[in-house]
């Protein structure tokens, strides 16, 4: 003779406490078993001048890169902001802190974007302006030697090689900004074209 299951039987049993936890937990962690760093956090992050260029990308053999870099007024863009005339330009915006305090002044004098703290490795430093991963990417996942001599592998580790320069330089150089003139773009390419001569296109 069969024994038979009632159906409120289950139900107590499936929504008891602990047999609910158990259940919950089992689905939970089968959906974030995939979960990765990159999800939970950003996991591309910016780590400074010094960590880049400074490392690897200077001296003749790698096109003076860092050397560029260092007499392009980019190098300057946050000290730009710790100036009267700054503080002035942000007060007339209607700003009561200074413009080196100021997230809308800080976004394009440094990484063209809002900076988040979580996106940041200690070695970061915002002082130095608008430097190598304002352009290329937050390269805490590329910058290791091994990486960067292969171009496809940094490209999936977030280096950013930009096929429209202009548009791309155009997020900051318009009319949004208080100071705009105008912008050729060629004309200031040239300025701080950084070509590495040991890569062929």
């Amino acid at each position: 003779m069969k024994k038979k299951i009632y159906f409120p039987v289950i139900i107590t049993i499936l929504f008891s406490p602990a047999i609910f936890t158990i259940l919950f937990s089992s689905i939970f962690f089968m959906g974030s078993t995939g979960l990765t760093n990159k999800q939970s956090s950003p996991y591309f992050k910016y780590v400074g001048i010094k960590s880049c260029a400074a490392a690897c990308h200077k001296g003749d053999s790698k096109g003076n890169q860092l050397e560029i870099w260092q007499d392009s007024k980019h190098s300057q863009a946050f000290i730009v902001l710790q100036s009267p005339e700054a503080d002035q330009i942000a007060k007339d915006k209607g700003f009561s802190t200074s413009a080196a305090e100021t997230p809308l002044c800080i976004k394009c004098h440094v990484l063209g974007k809002d900076i988040d703290p979580e996106e940041m490795e200690e070695t970061f430093d915002k002082t130095q302006g608008v430097q190598c991963e304002t352009c290329h990417g937050p390269g805490s996942e590329y910058k290791k030697l091994s990486i960067m001599k292969d171009r496809q592998q940094a490209v999936a580790n977030g280096l950013i090689i930009h096929d429209e320069g202009a548009e791309f330089c155009k997020t900051c150089h318009n009319s949004d900004s208080p100071t705009f003139k105008s912008f050729n773009y060629d004309e200031y390419w040239a300025k701080i074209k950084h070509t590495d001569p040991n890569i062929k296109k």
